[in-house]
């Protein structure tokens, strides 16, 4: 632990930790024991928490060097600017920063500090050493911060940080602590009481990748349209919608606590201008609708999206397809998108199989076979989990 406010979470991840049957050390700098007792964690880790090179009575000390043999993890939680400073460059001047440079084990570092000095290019640059050193960085949060300011910069809560060390040691289960959020299913848009505007979209893709998203330790909210199938079982939250404006509604609703949002609903483009409150009669006339545009609920999203966030989308595309999907990319400020060809047979709404061809926002193309939408769906997740580790 390095000096920061933060550092009183700390003392509940060191509790959840062991409720979880680790073993802990816990190496304190002097500024970090300046804002929580060492006893504190002493008592909590059931092991002497550490500052200092020589113990308090000058009758030992303690051993740097063994004890960055010991860890099969080192995590340094709250990391503040100063501590990330000085494992960037190699310094060595209190007992942390020496265990650090002792340490054979993989290192995971959650940052914490105020807004100006995170984003500050010094910090950046240093997290860029750590990170390219194989470093696990978890990256800080967007909230209230200890100046009164609102941004990036906040300590992750101790329950995301203990899904990242159970997702280390557990690497089947790879997005562990990430919240995912899907879209899937067409919209309705009504036209009178009886009637309505949809599409064909069946959902089956959407609740697939909600299912394998899930499987990979995923916390999983899913926004469905109206469809007759039955939402994935053992998801997180399931919200049903009816129209383009009520999934957009939910989605705003949802998104500032995701870490994922991939929109697999097929969302009406327009809806009537006015709905008639009695049904429609005929008359012999031709009946006019007039259509306004609903709001692009993904692109509107990409306007409010942080540095730790990702955004996927899907494109359904009857020619030019490649080309049309680049320019969905650019235009919604996607960072990859999932490609469907109307011209590919088998691919598309409805059936059990699909055709993809990935894109990311370099452009980057990734195209896989025609598969049923279980297998499909779990291509996506596995380029997910290397492009958000890249």
């Amino acid at each position: 632990m390095s000096g920061s406010i933060a550092a009183y979470k700390a003392a509940f991840f060191v509790r959840l930790l062991r409720k979880e049957g680790a073993e802990l050390q816990v190496v304190m700098t002097p500024s970090a024991a300046q804002f929580v007792s060492p006893l504190t964690f002493s008592v909590l880790s059931q092991r002497k928490a550490l500052v200092e090179y020589v113990s308090e009575d000058g009758a030992g000390w303690n051993n740097h060097v063994a004890l960055g043999l010991w860890a099969e993890l080192m995590i340094v939680a709250p990391a503040s600017a100063h501590t990330i400073s000085g494992m960037a460059t190699g310094r060595a001047d209190n007992l942390l920063l020496a265990t650090y440079l002792s340490a054979r084990c993989p290192v995971m570092i959650a940052p914490a500090m105020d807004l100006d000095m995170y984003r500050h290019d010094a910090t950046q640059s240093n997290l860029r050493v750590l990170r390219e050193r194989g470093h696990l960085l978890l990256d800080a949060e967007y909230g209230e911060l200890a100046s009164g300011l609102i941004g990036e910069g906040r300590l992750a809560e101790p329950e995301k940080m203990l899904e990242a060390v159970l997702s280390y040691f557990n690497p089947e289960k790879p997005l562990r602590g990430k919240k995912v959020i899907v879209t899937a299913g067409p919209t309705i848009e009504a036209i009178d009481p009886v009637r309505y505007i949809s599409n064909f979209s069946s959902g089956k893709m959407g609740f697939e990748l909600a299912r394998a998203l899930k499987e990979k330790g995923a916390e999983v909210v899913l926004i469905k349209g109206p469809t007759a199938l039955e939402a994935p079982p053992g998801l997180d939250r399931v919200i049903e919608v009816g129209s383009a404006l009520e999934m957009f509604g939910a989605a705003k609703e949802v998104f500032s606590d995701a870490d994922i949002f991939i929109a697999a609903a097929a969302v009406a483009d327009f809806r009537p201008e006015k709905v008639e409150k009695k049904k429609i009669k005929k008359d012999g006339s031709k009946a006019v609708i007039e259509l306004e545009e609903n709001p692009d609920i993904i692109a509107s999203l990409a306007k409010e999206k942080r540095e730790n966030q990702w955004l996927a989308g899907f494109a359904l595309e009857s020619h030019d397809a490649v080309e049309n999907a680049k320019e969905k990319i650019r235009k919604k400020g996607l960072d990859f998108i999932i490609l469907n060809s109307l011209e590919d047979e088998g691919a598309g709404f409805q059936g059990d199989s699909n055709k993809i061809t990935i894109i990311d926002k370099e452009n980057n193309l990734t195209k896989f076979e025609l598969k049923p939408k279980r297998e499909v769906a779990a291509d996506i997740v596995q380029y997910l989990i290397k492009y958000i580790h890249a």
